[in-house]
């Protein structure tokens, strides 16, 4: 089996897990939801009522910076690498892309610079 392979079944294997999450999710606050609803209705009005919310829940920089990182860690395993020949390819493409807007650039500065000369009569001031 070839990387690009592997790659693929991983990401479409990350995406169902994610997907599963999500479901589990939404039926955990579905369920909350018509707990909190039993509640109130059976609360009484003079009862102020107060939201616990567990998406407000305040975690430690440790714990936010390692889920961070495994986050990072997850997305970089889902990465299409290029191949040998393809590096090769992009960059000989970069590396003429630079030359030809190099020598572009070069040519707008002369031609400014030499518009300015003619322009001022700088001409006879140069050595």
């Amino acid at each position: 089996m070839s990387n690009k392979d592997r790659n693929k079944r991983s990401a479409r294997q990350a995406r169902q897990r994610e997907r599963a999450e999500r479901e589990a999710l939404v039926v955990e606050s579905q369920s909350k939801d018509k707990v909190a609803k039993a509640a109130k209705s059976q609360s009484s009005k003079a009862a102020p009522s107060v939201k616990v919310s567990s998406a407000n829940k305040n975690t430690g920089i440790v714990a936010r910076t390692k889920g961070y990182f495994g986050d990072v860690r997850s997305e970089m395993r889902r990465v299409t690498w290029p191949g040998r020949t393809e590096l090769t390819n992009y960059s000989v493409a970069v590396i003429a892309m630079l030359v030809v807007f190099g020598v572009v650039v070069w040519l707008v500065d002369t031609g400014v610079v030499a518009g300015l000369v003619g322009f001022t009569n700088l001409r006879n001031l140069l050595p």
